[in-house]
């Protein structure tokens, strides 16, 4: 009978690789259950509450975890609500650069996920 034997290169290799690829993962689910629960929730209401929807939705969402970090994304939905606020508070987030730049990443992050995904 024969033994398999693994050269020493080989095993850290895919030691490496292993490690290097949960990490990588664990980076683009930084998203919270709650908060893709809640962007697909919307998202079908939006698209139509079926099966389908569910699938896109739920797509799209990976998409845009993949694209904008949660910091960024959490950072652009606050901007985005607190730009629908009446009065002159508001309206530093309706004309701030710093908040019209992220709510822009997320847009185009969603705007590839609707191509990728519907």
């Amino acid at each position: 009978m024969r033994s398999i034997c693994i050269e020493p290169r080989i095993a850290v290799f895919a030691f490496v690789l292993a490690w290097s690829s949960a990490v990588c993962a664990a980076e683009l689910n930084d998203y919270p259950t709650s908060a893709r629960a809640e962007y697909v929730f919307g998202c079908m209401k939006a698209n139509g509450e079926s099966r389908q929807s569910i699938a896109q939705c739920s797509c799209s969402i990976d998409v845009v975890a993949s694209l904008v970090p949660y910091e960024r994304y959490v950072t652009a939905e606050t901007a985005l609500s607190l730009a629908q606020v009446r009065g002159n508070l508001s309206a530093q987030f309706r004309t701030s650069e710093q908040a019209t730049s992220v709510i822009n990443d997320v847009r185009r992050a969603q705007a590839e996920a609707e191509v990728r995904c519907f």
